[in-house]
């Protein structure tokens, strides 16, 4: 897989899964690759409900999670992000976030001036992905 040369963001997704789907990297790889046929998971990270961080394309490696931006961003994806009815919701787990917080801090020493955005922040998405303000909750933890 080729390396980024830079990072500019880094872009916090949903897999817009049910809050019921207790799902890892490795379904989302499958996702991925036998369904969408691309050639690996689109994401750097990944962040199962119990709060678990799996490693998805590799957090160096140019991802395929928003596009226009992949070559200079690395994609954090949280696990959830749909109601029982498949609807937009904020369902991560005290867990979940505790992570995503370690996660960010971490590679925002490796990517000092990396924005951190939610998928849906990216001009011309029209997503709910990540199904949460990424930008008001960072502010909320200093980050």
């Amino acid at each position: 897989m080729p390396k980024r040369a830079k990072t500019d963001y880094i872009a916090i997704h949903c897999s817009a899964s049910k809050v019921t789907s207790d799902i890892g990297a490795a379904e989302i790889r499958d996702w991925h690759v036998n369904d969408s046929g691309w050639s690996d998971i689109g994401y750097g990270l990944v962040i199962r409900r119990s709060g678990l961080l799996e490693m998805g394309r590799g957090i160096d490696e140019v991802g395929a999670h928003v596009k226009g931006f992949n070559s200079i961003s690395v994609g954090v994806c949280m696990v959830g992000g749909l109601d029982i009815h498949g609807r937009p919701e904020d369902n991560f787990t005290p867990e979940q976030y505790h992570t995503l917080e370690t996660a960010i801090k971490f590679l925002k020493k490796l990517y000092p001036d990396a924005k951190v955005q939610g998928h849906r922040d990216f001009p011309d998405v029209s997503k709910d992905c990540p199904c949460f303000d990424v930008k008001s909750w960072c502010r909320g933890r200093g980050i």
